[in-house]
């Protein structure tokens, strides 16, 4: 990864620009909730997930086996529902 920077005064500024293609989905709730999460509670392995470009398919990825899970929930409890209703009205 080539860094180029912009200098402030005396300071030089890294000019950061995520590689995520344009095309991209956007994060989801909970990977936009990882991702605060990290900036938040780790400070250093969001920079260094951020500096690697590993931080937003991270993100994707977490949000991807959140919403799985979701579904997978969603189906058990529609189908406890289907039972219940069968047994009470049998």
């Amino acid at each position: 990864m080539n860094l180029t920077y912009t200098q402030r005064g005396d300071y030089l500024i890294p000019n950061l620009v995520s590689s995520d293609p344009p095309d991209a989905p956007p994060l989801g709730r909970y990977g936009m909730l990882h991702k605060s999460y990290l900036r938040e509670n780790n400070p250093a392995r969001y920079s260094q997930l951020l500096l690697t470009e590993r931080l937003y398919p991270l993100c994707r990825e977490i949000d991807q086996a959140a919403q799985t899970r979701l579904d997978t929930i969603a189906d058990r409890e529609q189908a406890r529902e289907i039972i219940l209703a069968e047994l009470v009205y049998n």
